[in-house]
């Protein structure tokens, strides 16, 4: 099954205006993680303006049907954090329930789970 990682473009870290190149850090990492996920058939990107985690900035969801669903925020828009986002992108796809074990975490996320939503009910 293919996991979606849903990344907002609009973030701004505080730091953002003194890089004074008018990219927002939401669409610097974005193109990394898009880079980072590139050729990969288990992980799919798309881009969102605005997941409203504005105090954490650089905030994506992984997101699967019938899984649980999961916002990390609160990274540096690096080479680094884009791969352990696909790597646990992947983990999660991989997984029949979206729930991934801890000790298989890639380091670059730990720390940035922000929210863990159930999914959504069938149309029972």
């Amino acid at each position: 099954m293919t996991s979606w990682i849903t990344i907002c473009d609009t973030c701004k870290r505080d730091d953002w205006a003194e890089g004074g190149s008018g990219v927002t850090s939401g669409e610097e990492f974005a193109a990394l993680i898009e880079q980072a996920a590139e050729g990969r058939s288990d992980v799919r990107t798309r881009r969102h303006s605005c997941l409203m985690g504005c105090n954490r900035s650089c905030n994506v969801a992984i997101q699967a049907e019938g899984k649980l669903n999961y916002t990390l925020g609160a990274f540096e828009p690096t080479a680094e954090a884009a791969l352990g986002v696909v790597e646990y992108a992947a983990l999660h796809a991989q997984s029949e329930t979206g729930q991934v074990p801890y000790k298989t975490w890639p380091q670059a996320v730990k720390g940035h789970f922000v929210t863990r939503h159930p999914p959504l009910p069938g149309d029972e």
